[in-house]
């Protein structure tokens, strides 16, 4: 059973995960199961992965059991599913719940008697486009093939990063969150250049595009975003009048403070 998967759950951090793995992997050894039946067959249509007839079926069938379902409704779906994993192969259990430890998970799975290892995972959406980042944290028990094997796997939705489940929560907010965040000051962009006389289409390109290559600047760079936007900001010029206007409506300060209410949150979904 090595290299399959089975996804319990298909919204839209799932299904952005799901189309990732299928894009790298072959759709076959993919299955999947939702309530929802209609993204299963939008999904399973789309990317050529099997749908499953119940979630015991799909996590019975596979190596690595993704739970993309609800925090308040994890531990109650694992229960379910235990019995159906009993003598069935080795596995590998990955939660993308926010909020939720690995320890809690395992001690479901330890309550049932099982033994399987246990993967957090922290996704963004944009893996769905192979651009996103996905924060990996195998317990002890997760042996370094396997690990290897669903980094492999979920590393065709983006950058895949191992970390310390110590930092998942406060990360959380940075990285997951903050797309919402992002497509907002787009829109915000494409606004003010339609207000200035941009055709709507063309304002968003630009403001996309714009945010992009800000981003890759970061990261290619690695010079401090601060020195980046001094860069920019000629003496006297455009940009530095439109950094004062955002400075007075306390830009970086409302940001931080989103960041910071978004990871308290965090905190309590998996209570």
């Amino acid at each position: 059973m090595k290299k399959t998967f089975a996804f319990i759950g298909a919204g839209n951090m799932g299904g952005a995960i799901i189309e990732a793995v299928c894009s790298g992997t072959d759709p076959e050894n993919v299955i999947i199961y939702d309530r929802d039946r209609a993204k299963v067959t939008a999904l399973s249509e789309k990317t050529g992965c099997r749908a499953a007839a119940d979630a015991e079926t799909a996590a019975k069938s596979a190596q690595f059991v993704f739970l993309c379902v609800k925090p308040n409704t994890l531990h109650e779906t694992l229960r379910t599913l235990c019995p159906a994993m009993k003598d069935s192969g080795d596995k590998v259990i990955v939660s993308i719940a926010a909020g939720v430890a690995k320890a809690s998970i395992k001690a479901v799975i330890e309550h049932a008697g099982l033994t399987f290892p246990v993967v957090r995972l922290m996704p963004n959406t944009p893996v769905a486009v192979g651009k996103g980042l996905i924060l990996v944290s195998p317990d002890k028990d997760v042996s370094d093939e396997d690990l290897a094997v669903l980094i492999e796997a979920l590393s065709h939705g983006g950058r895949c990063s191992v970390i310390d489940e110590t930092y998942i929560d406060a990360a959380t907010p940075v990285f997951s969150c903050s797309p919402a965040y992002v497509y907002m000051f787009i829109e915000a962009l494409a606004d003010g250049g339609v207000m200035a006389g941009v055709p709507r289409d063309k304002a968003q390109e630009f403001a996309a595009q714009a945010v992009l290559g800000a981003a890759a600047m970061v990261l290619e760079t690695g010079k401090h975003p601060g020195e980046l936007k001094d860069a920019v900001c000629s003496p006297g010029g455009s940009t530095i009048v439109g950094v004062e206007t955002l400075e007075k409506g306390a830009f970086r300060g409302t940001v931080a403070s989103a960041v910071y209410e978004a990871y308290k949150k965090t905190t309590q979904l998996g209570k």
